[in-house]
């Protein structure tokens, strides 16, 4: 049996390094995509903290089986990968970068999504459209805030609500006192 080759070993050891560094790697079939709309997805991605990479699937295979990840039924057909890492200029976020590929493929049917891994848990095509639905992380952020902020904010109002009650209260006693002192 031969070596491989050194290529192949440092493509193998590029792709395990960039499955294991990335929170999310999302697995597309581009076939009849030209080369403008690649592009156009590229960029989409970019701008999501995706990156859009290709690879032959004999390559990923070797790596995925290297990581312990069963894929092999994800890698028929012309099989490109989005990496979801944080980046100095962009967070890494699998929702969003979900939600652009399928956003993409709904006006590109060449477009299919096919899986991928989210940490280290295998995720089939059908999980991919869910984490597409799945709000952004700026949302999820903001819905966390507002959860703690609820219970804060009751809090806020049961606090005035006690003096000006008591208040109340002593301004009915008064006018009561003092319409029995008239009468």
């Amino acid at each position: 049996m031969t070596e491989p080759r050194p290529e192949k070993v440092a493509v193998v050891a590029e792709v395990r390094d960039r499955l294991s560094a990335s929170d999310a790697a999302l697995f597309t079939e581009y076939r009849g995509l030209n080369v403008g709309e690649l592009a156009e997805l590229r960029r989409s991605l970019r701008a999501v903290g995706g990156e859009y990479k290709v690879y032959k699937n004999s390559m990923v295979r070797l790596a995925t089986a290297e990581l312990g990840l069963e894929l092999d039924d994800q890698l028929t057909g012309p099989t490109a990968i989005a990496f979801v890492a944080p980046r100095d200029d962009v967070a890494g976020d699998a929702a969003a970068v979900a939600k652009a590929l399928r956003d993409f493929s709904k006006a590109n049917q060449a477009l299919v999504l096919k899986g991928g891994v989210l940490g280290t848990r295998v995720i089939s095509s059908d999980d991919l459209t869910a984490l597409a639905d799945l709000p952004g992380r700026e949302m999820l952020l903001a819905q966390l805030a507002g959860g703690f902020a609820a219970p804060l904010t009751k809090f806020a109002g049961l606090l005035q609500a006690l003096p000006r009650n008591f208040a109340f209260a002593l301004s009915a006693l008064i006018d009561k006192q003092s319409e029995k002192q008239e009468a």
